[in-house]
């Protein structure tokens, strides 16, 4: 196929699905990921689609803007930090504990550290080095084992794609805590990374009990991929700067709303 019939067929795919990703288009097209990379860097330029991480998307969609991890670290210190504590009080002796990346799922982590003995499951670099050298002690420090899965590293260090994804889907947990970009009643729980997405399904997937931390900001936020609906959380964890139009629909479509 000549490039200027694989530019069309993206840009056609890309009007049509509104976001394509990499490895769907190279295997329509029968052509390489890297080519069809340097397509889509072709087709930005001229303003036809949008470069995604993992993908494209129609120019002027919903957000694939991804903070740093910094820069998030340093907002909303106390709400995350009592969503924390909130969420901690549900963690007992003996459970396999997923934390997926984020900076509410990080302060979680700060809580655990020296918690009860367990065994956590995560895609953060951060928060498998935290449970590595934030231990006030050795012994509580070797008392939890930690489980890090591989992949490929987002701006908000998050390790995704399809080697976290396969390794996820070995594994049976007790209880995940689900950090998000964005929650909405249409659109769900979002991210803006189409790969971290896949890999918080791949998470949702093997848990137990599913436990959302996301503090009041995240409300009415739409990451461009869903990760799932609000009613497929069993827990939402948020702060009371929640209005009361975001209190009543997560009431009305999660088993339980928690408030701090």
């Amino acid at each position: 196929m000549l490039p200027a019939a694989r530019h069309q067929s993206i840009v056609d795919a890309v009007q049509r699905e509104r976001v394509v990703r990499v490895s769907d288009l190279a295997q329509q097209l029968g052509v390489s990921p890297m080519t069809v990379r340097r397509d889509i860097e072709i087709l930005e330029e001229s303003g036809r689609v949008e470069r995604i991480h993992g993908g494209a998307k129609l120019p002027g969609d919903a957000s694939t803007h991804e903070p740093g991890f910094e820069l998030k670290s340093t907002q909303l210190t106390a709400e995350k930090r009592a969503i924390a504590l909130e969420a901690a009080t549900l963690v007992h002796e003996g459970m396999a504990v997923a934390l997926s990346a984020g900076t509410t799922t990080w302060a979680l982590a700060k809580e655990l550290v020296n918690g009860p003995r367990i065994t956590v499951v995560t895609n953060s670099i951060r928060i498998a080095d935290l449970f590595h050298h934030g231990s006030t002690s050795g012994a509580a420090r070797q008392a939890s084992t930690v489980i890090l899965t591989g992949g490929e590293r987002t701006p908000s260090d998050a390790l995704v794609g399809p080697i976290a994804t396969a390794a996820l889907k070995q594994l049976n947990l007790d209880l995940l805590f689900l950090g998000v970009h964005g929650m909405d009643a249409e659109a769900g729980f979002t991210t803006p990374n189409l790969l971290e997405a896949e890999t918080d399904r791949a998470f949702v997937a093997a848990a137990r009990k599913v436990v959302v931390l996301a503090d009041h900001t995240k409300w009415g936020t739409q990451g461009i991929s869903t990760i799932v609906d609000l009613d497929e959380a069993d827990e939402v964890i948020s702060d009371s700067g929640l209005s009361g139009d975001a209190q009543r629909i997560l009431r009305d479509r999660v088993s339980r709303l928690r408030l701090v």
